[in-house]
């Protein structure tokens, strides 16, 4: 009798324990798991060929002088100050002037500007008298080699005051200004000034063969400077070669980017993401959340707290997002934190 009462109380603890077990099975096929999803919405995407380069100033020059003589610094048209650098400059501005009272003796400019003015005047009166028949035709002709000989005379004297003169050949920046004291002797050759025009700057870049069919020329290129990654700048794709280099199998290409803001500096190290693709609205998602079973896309969106599985195809993309084609509808909630873990039907919660 004791042993059929024993036997009854440890079967009553066995089926005790499997229900527990069963029990605690259940609760944990009932728990949920959080996650964060976010609603599907229609976006724009482009897909980009990317490529880094310099960016180099449209125009730059370093200006240096023809002649001998002291220098003087003038003051910028724009600033009304002495030119410093970072100045701007407007093209003809006078930037720095050569005083040599020895060269300009020798140029005889104003001896030359009379002695020109002078031969025009008798070539004039000469015209006139021949068409009367004052004068033969070789008394005119030498009356026109006088004037021409007094005019190359003259244009030549213009140019050589003209050396004394340093002008600013295009809109500008003053990217260098070495140091030299208002009166001091210069030789001729030396180096004064340097100007940038960078309200355009070009880039060349190097890519790739297998690119060369998807660029254009006119195809549209943001830009962003390593320094500064923050800002982006428009640029345009100018020019396409249509040669592979021998050895690298790569093609170059310039693109051109106005900069009229002067944001972007000459010389910076820049990425170049060139549009090849692009659509207004696509329904787009993170390329993080994409899951591989089997060799299918999969994500995974919730409905009712329910995770459901969605095989998806994709179509355009660049480094961070992709176009869904297939699989995925407008409104949809993907799951964009914790799909790591979860499997097709699991209870889930939504978390903020």
């Amino acid at each position: 009798m004791k042993k059929t009462t024993c036997a009854l109380v440890g079967l009553a603890a066995l089926l005790t324990l499997a229900s527990c077990k069963e029990e605690a099975v259940s609760v944990a096929t009932e728990s949920t798991i959080p996650v964060k999803a976010a609603e599907l919405k229609a976006k724009p995407i482009q897909e980009f060929v990317t490529a880094t380069g310099t960016a180099f100033p449209m125009a730059d020059v370093q200006l240096k002088t023809e002649q001998a003589g002291r220098y003087k610094l003038h003051a910028g048209s724009l600033t009304g100050q002495p030119l410093r650098m970072r100045d701007p400059v407007k093209k003809g501005d006078v930037l720095i002037s050569l005083d040599n009272p020895e060269y300009v003796n020798q140029v005889a400019f104003d001896s030359k500007k009379l002695a020109y003015e002078s031969a025009q005047r008798e070539y004039t009166t000469q015209q006139g008298v021949f068409a009367k028949g004052g004068i033969t035709l070789k008394d005119l002709a030498d009356a026109q080699k006088a004037f021409v000989d007094a005019k190359y005379a003259f244009d030549n004297a213009d140019i050589g005051l003209k050396k004394l003169t340093i002008l600013a050949p295009f809109d500008g920046v003053v990217v260098d200004l070495p140091h030299f004291t208002d009166g001091q002797m210069i030789d001729a050759n030396t180096y004064v000034i340097r100007l940038m025009d960078y309200a355009h700057l070009y880039a060349d870049l190097t890519l790739p063969g297998k690119e060369m069919d998807r660029l254009v020329k006119g195809q549209r290129v943001i830009v962003t400077d390593y320094g500064q990654a923050a800002a982006t700048q428009p640029g345009i794709v100018t020019q396409i070669s249509p040669a592979l280099d021998a050895d690298s199998r790569m093609f170059k290409m310039t693109v051109e980017i106005p900069n009229y803001n002067l944001r972007l500096k000459p010389g910076s190290f820049i990425k170049t993401d060139i549009v090849v693709q692009e659509k207004p609205a696509a329904l787009v998602i993170s390329k993080s959340i994409i899951l591989d079973r089997r060799g299918q896309k999969v994500v995974y969106v919730v409905e009712r707290g329910i995770a459901l599985e969605r095989r998806i195809t994709t179509g355009i993309e660049n480094i961070d997002e992709t176009e869904v084609v297939t699989g995925l509808k407008a409104g949809d909630r993907v799951v964009t934190e914790g799909f790591e873990t979860l499997r097709a039907n699991a209870r889930v919660k939504i978390i903020e």
